[in-house]
């Protein structure tokens, strides 16, 4: 009889334990995931990354319709929202995609232990009533949202990310704590379907982590659109009364308290890993102090036969980092080499403009050491003038002596999809050159890559 009941078990299936498992069975292993919501593929398609786009695109449309940029196309029209219908193509989206995840599931003959799974011992775990063996264990358990402490969110009046897909009506007033990426996506769905938004940030600049120049043009491009920033201010206190809420607001270094009303509030101020009540203390795993599961390069953690990946280990939460770990721990477990280069990670914010970035800032540029910078703004892009979107810039910062790119962050309408292009080439170490002297199709917006490229050297020609 085998020793072990699986050669893999995975905990959690979000973008990173899918990726692993049907990794690890295409590699030979028998392998289950263990997930114990009614369907597969986590936060990120049920309630995350998935939903939340399909809100944003319904909901580009009818703004664009609305405020006119339709009318400006020879395209005139009255739209009305179906809020109801929107909700229905969400959930369609969600569907067809998470089905897809177990169809993968069958077509790779991943089991799915259909519950949450808890640590007994070395190798063990329990699974609903089931006690099951694995010689490896990869904890993908991803991460959920902080709790802002004395805010009871409630889901209808105080939301957080999955309440605010969920909304039945458009808010005359929304609040939202919290200036990063989940905040500015999910205020953006509801500003253009009309609700008055209002974002505070304790922080002095929105978009934490990003590039300076992109953080300031941001916030002007946003507050252009209508959202109104309260910025280096925190909230105190939020109490609900008659489906209104009052939140009690004061500068982030102290003073003066004020109050303003909301009938809707989405509590958006970040993420913590999945790490309580996993039983990790039975097997010798303690988490660091944000709640972190360590691991080295090939993702093993100190504990032998079991790994992590994702959400609940250092880095930034991001599903297609998760993904590139699970084939990585997969490959790793199977004896072949899995490497994940995290300094090549490119994080996008789908509002419109769309805004990414990938490796360095310019501030983490200049802390290392000399650099060069090249800008280039859509203004003067063919295509981004023909598709009436003139907002944004690119932006390329390369080692002054080297001229190996070390960072590249865009404000654009596709920038999400620009971004690859960048990644790819910090992958194999290019310089501003390289990317510079690479021909690129016209009319297009990758165009601007070339040209913030060019303007690196000082060379770009449309400006």
């Amino acid at each position: 009889m085998a020793e072990f009941d699986y050669d893999v078990i995975v905990i959690g299936s979000g973008p990173g334990g899918y990726v692993a498992a049907i990794r690890a069975a295409q590699l030979g292993l028998k392998t289950a995931c263990a997930e114990g919501r009614e369907t597969l593929g986590g936060t990120c398609l049920n309630v995350g990354c998935i939903p939340s786009k399909a809100m944003l695109h319904a909901s580009e449309y009818f703004d664009a319709a609305a405020n006119g940029s339709f009318a400006k196309l020879g395209i005139k029209v009255k739209p009305e929202l179906d809020l109801d219908t929107m909700h229905g193509q969400r959930k369609d989206a969600v569907k067809q995609l998470t089905g897809g995840i177990e169809f993968l599931f069958k077509k790779n003959k991943v089991e799915w232990l259909k519950d949450y799974a808890t640590f007994t011992g070395a190798n063990t775990v329990k699974v609903g009533d089931r006690t099951i063996t694995g010689k490896n264990i990869v904890i993908a358990t991803g991460s959920s949202v902080i709790q802002l402490p004395g805010v009871e969110i409630d889901q209808k009046v105080v939301v957080d990310s999955t309440g605010a897909l969920e909304l039945p009506k458009v808010p005359q007033h929304m609040v939202v704590i919290g200036a990063g990426v989940i905040g500015l996506e999910l205020g953006s769905v509801w500003r253009r379907l009309g609700a008055k938004v209002t974002c505070v940030e304790f922080l002095d600049q929105i978009l934490p982590g990003f590039d300076g120049d992109v953080r300031k043009e941001c916030n002007k491009i946003f507050k252009k659109q209508g959202i109104e920033f309260r910025l280096s201010t925190k909230v105190t206190g939020v109490k609900v009364n008659g489906g209104k809420a009052t939140l009690t607001l004061e500068p982030a270094k102290g003073g003066a308290v004020e109050t303003i009303e909301a009938d809707c509030v989405l509590v958006s101020i970040g993420r913590r890993p999945n790490t309580e009540g996993l039983g990790l203390d039975k097997i010798g795993l303690t988490p660091n102090n944000r709640g972190q599961i360590e691991t080295d390069h090939e993702f093993r953690t100190s504990v032998p036969g079991i790994w992590a990946i994702g959400d609940v280990i250092p880095g930034p939460m991001l599903a297609h980092k998760a993904e590139d770990e699970g084939i990585a721990v997969a490959e790793n477990i199977a004896g072949l080499t899995g490497i994940v280069n995290h300094e090549v990670i490119p994080s996008v914010v789908y509002t419109m403009p769309e805004v990414a970035g990938v490796g360095l800032t310019e501030e983490q540029a200049k802390e290392r050491g000399e650099v060069k910078v090249g800008k280039f703004p859509m203004l003067a892009n063919s295509r981004a003038k023909t598709n009436h979107e003139p907002d944004g810039f690119v932006k390329v910062i390369s080692d002054a002596k080297s001229d190996r790119v070390l960072g590249v962050w865009c404000i654009a309408s596709v920038a999400g999809t620009m971004i690859a292009q960048a990644a790819q080439a910090m992958e194999f170490g290019a310089t501003s050159e390289d990317i510079a002297y690479t021909c690129h199709a016209h009319p297009t917006h990758s165009e601007a890559l070339k040209e913030a490229a060019m303007a690196v050297t000082g060379k770009p020609i449309h400006i």
